[in-house]
Order: structure tokens, then sequence, then C-alpha cells
């Protein structure tokens, strides 16, 4: 975690909400986000991969600092953030935030020249300086020229443009850390790779620290560094992109792969579980995707795994892997590695 633009220590957020119906209803701990830590580093992508309820946007929106955590740490090029305080400008001008549906997230009534000069005249920005900075904005997600998009509608834009524009929107105040909430999930499947290699290439050529959050695991593997997989607010799994869509170890992440379709074999039928995803199926005890998992043991409904590490910087939660984790911890301190597979 050393020298991250961003990096978050055990953040949790919990909500408490009303069950039933009635007068009187009980109240209830969700635990949308529990105990997850990450580092955002220059010029690296970060996946985040999960299904829908498993925290992803909770935790992109404490990133932002739109949502307070209930607890942790946020630490912004190595200095702590308070987590309670108000969100500041300084803090918005390094991390920006870019949302799943861009037909909400713009103003639909003024064009894009009001939408990506907004945020440069709330900065500070001078007038000179908003006309030029608007149109790098721009030729920087490769709407050029620039000029043929300034001053058109949102509704005259494809949803791949309007998505582009919004992420120049983001780029106009030159963040450091850029966080991207599922951002083609709601594009067409021809303009989804356009927008992806936008993400890369800004990693790669302007070296900005990227979250990529999403629940298509296939994209993950294409655009990430490091994949992270989320279930019920925890972390899963982690590690090197490649290494864990290649070689996952947690039963979640083996049936997120196993569910995303082959074109090598399309009679292949995805793997059928309970579907068990909301909240409030979650147990009180033990690990919470034990009602889910065909390799549920006794242990495993009594109490909650930690993450070992199955091999180096792999990590899995879950029972499974806990003499496998001792043997890989055994042979580094006596300086040799063994291998997990």
């Amino acid at each position: 975690m050393n020298n991250a633009l961003l990096e978050a220590r055990r953040l949790s957020r919990h909500f408490v909400v009303r069950t039933g119906h009635g007068l009187i209803r009980p109240k209830k701990t969700v635990r949308a986000v529990d105990d997850v830590s990450l580092s955002l580093h220059a010029g690296r992508v970060t996946a985040v991969v999960g299904e829908s309820g498993s925290g992803k946007s909770v935790l992109a929106r404490m990133l932002a600092r739109i949502v307070t955590p209930t607890s942790g740490e946020l630490l912004l090029g190595g200095q702590a953030i308070p987590v309670n305080s108000p969100r500041n400008l300084a803090y918005a001008s390094e991390v920006q935030l870019v949302l799943q549906d861009p037909f909400a997230s713009i103003n639909p009534v003024h064009k894009v020249r009001h939408s990506l000069e907004r945020p440069l005249l709330i900065h500070g920005a001078t007038k000179s300086e908003i006309e030029s900075r608007s149109s790098a904005a721009l030729s920087r997600v490769s709407l050029e020229p620039p000029d043929r998009y300034l001053d058109r509608y949102p509704h005259e834009l494809s949803g791949g443009q309007l998505q582009r524009v919004s992420i120049a929107r983001a780029l106009c105040v030159n963040p450091q850390v850029l966080l991207a909430d599922e951002p083609i999930s709601m594009l067409d499947v021809s303009v989804r790779l356009g927008v992806l290699n936008l993400l890369r290439g800004l990693c790669d050529n302007e070296k900005l620290a990227v979250l990529y959050i999403t629940h298509d695991i296939a994209s993950a593997r294409y655009i990430a560094d490091e994949t992270i997989v989320m279930y019920a607010g925890q972390v899963v799994e982690q590690s090197d992109g490649t290494a864990l869509i290649d070689g996952p170890t947690h039963p979640y992440t083996q049936l997120l792969i196993a569910s995303v379709p082959d074109p090598s074999d399309p009679l292949r039928r995805a793997p059928e579980i309970e579907d068990r995803a909301g909240q409030g199926q979650f147990p009180a005890e033990g690990c919470r995707f034990a009602p889910r998992c065909p390799h549920a043991m006794d242990v495993c409904r009594s109490s909650s795994p930690p993450l070992f590490e199955v091999a180096t910087g792999h990590e899995s939660r879950c029972w499974l892997h806990e003499s496998v984790a001792k043997v890989s911890i055994k042979g580094r301190e006596q300086g040799g590695e063994i291998s997990t597979t």
C-alpha cells in the first residue's frame, strides 16, 4: 500500500433500517460495507467485482466522500483525511466519481458546454481558462473536434458519447483518482470496449489511478491490474487481475466466472445456486456466503473466516484454504516458496 494516491483502511458503512409493517417496526443494521481496505496507485486500474447488493457503489461513494463511513480511515497522498469532516473542494479536485447512467447524471436541459463549465467555475477557474479546459477535456476522451459537441444537448448524443462527456466532466478539474461506478453497464455492447479502452488509456498515458466497479468479471479481466471480489459487503478474494480470474480460489468467485457465457461452448449451462443476494438473507454468524456455497462446512456456519493468503499477493476469505495458507506462510518464513496449487 506504499505510495498510494488514495488508500482506504478498514472502511465500514452500516445503515439502520426499519423492517416489517405497522406503526412499531423493529430496527435492523445492514452492513453494506464491512472492513474493506484497498489502495489506488498511479497508472493502475483496480477492479471491484460483485453482484448487486455487494456494497460496491457504497464503497465508491465513501471514497468520493459522498457517504460518510461508520468507521475506518481514508488517506489521500499519504495524508489522513478525517472521515467525519465535510467534503471540500480540495478533496474533490483530486478524487472524482463517474456514475453509472450518463442520461441521469447529466442535466438534460443544458448543453454539454454548461456541464463542463460548471465544475470549473465551482473550482475557481478563470473565464479565460474555462473554454480551453472544456475543449481539452473533450479531446482527452476522444470527442473531437470539441466544437462539434460543446453546443449540443445530451439527447443529441449517443449513450457512449454521453458517457465520455461524463468522464470529461470529471477530468475537467484534473483529478489524480477516477472512481468509475459501472461506467459501461448502461451502454450498448458495441460501444463498451471503447469506454474501457479510454479508461485504460487514461491510466497508461496520464498515470491516473482508476477504480473500476463492475458486475462483469470478464471486463475486469480485460482492464484491471488488480481485482477485488466483494460479497455481502466484504472482500472475499483479491489478487492480480489475471491470476485471480484464471485461478479463482473462493467458491463465490468460481461461480461468478462459471456464469460467464463461453462462446466455444454455447450449450454449457451456468451453475444454479439459490438466490440469497438480499441483505436480509445473510446469516448472523459464520461465513456470509455459506447459505449459497456448495462446499459449506460446519465451521462456515459458526465462524467467519479471515482473509487467507493462498499465494503471494493472493488472498481468499474461505475456510477451505486455512491449511494451505498456513503451509504457504511457513514456507516463506523458512526462506522458500511453496506452491499452493
